[in-house]
């Protein structure tokens, strides 16, 4: 079980952006954790990438199956990222949350927070008749052996960054490709697999601010890039330099494999 606060005590905007190319959605990331690691709201950031297939800090280059090239040609990028966790694919149909918060206001380290992402994806679920639950050893959320939801999170001076991808109606043949989170033995499914047809992903998006107010104690309110923040965006040049140069080291606090 988990408390859930009864009356909302943090502000946070919502950032709904729909498709967006995975580095532009990584530089979202990097200017929302210094506005956040400043004093500002916390931040969830809400969207779909095109096809991206992304690699953890400690992610294994033979857990991808088929060569970048190959890859490449179907359609797929492939980056190297500063998350925790091992391989894992985003595309259409799936929604990837970037909650940007600061710890500190919970009192709470990393653990604590996968595993409120956890409760709070599974409540969610439970909106759309799904019954979802943890496997012990193995952040995510499963239905029986199969991962519907995987989580990798970075934490940098007690800021979140990366966090979730929640498969609605994903093309879950681009899992063949790779060994999913690092764990041969495990499946993947969505909502569209488990309920017959997929819900509305307007409709997931609700579900999922309703659960992330509701078990982070949460005051939650729709945002722009503009008004949440207002600087320049950067170029995706930069972001592709840290792409290419991230390692297991640096100030990542806390890291946990899913």
């Amino acid at each position: 079980m988990f408390h859930a606060y009864d009356v909302p005590q943090k502000d946070c905007l919502v950032l709904r952006l729909g498709r967006t190319g995975y580095l532009e959605g990584w530089e979202t990331q990097r200017r929302a954790a210094e506005a956040v690691g400043t004093g500002g709201p916390h931040i969830l950031i809400l969207l779909e990438h095109p096809p991206t297939y992304t690699l953890g800090v400690h992610g294994r280059a033979e857990h991808l199956l088929l060569p970048e090239a190959a890859l490449a040609r179907a359609g797929a990028a492939v980056y190297r990222v500063d998350r925790g966790g091992d391989t894992t694919f985003h595309g259409p149909g799936q929604l990837v949350g970037y909650p940007i918060f600061r710890l500190a206001d919970w009192g709470e380290g990393p653990l604590w927070y996968v595993r409120r992402l956890e409760a709070a994806l599974i409540d969610a679920l439970s909106a759309f008749g799904v019954t979802a639950g943890r496997v012990e050893g193995r952040p995510g959320v499963w239905v029986g052996n199969e991962k519907v939801a995987a989580i990798g999170v970075r934490v940098s001076r007690g800021v979140t960054s990366h966090g979730f991808a929640l498969n609605v109606d994903t093309d879950l043949s681009y899992f063949q490709h790779i060994v999913p989170c690092g764990l041969p033995d495990a499946g993947v499914t969505s909502l569209a697999r488990l309920l017959g047809s997929a819900p509305p992903l307007p409709a997931v998006l609700d579900a999922v601010v309703n659960s992330f107010g509701y078990v982070f104690g949460l005051k939650t309110r729709d945002s722009t890039l503009q008004e949440a923040l207002p600087q320049p965006v950067g170029g995706a040049s930069a972001q592709r330099r840290e792409v290419e140069a991230c390692s297991p080291e640096g100030d990542v606090l806390g890291r946990v494999r899913g």
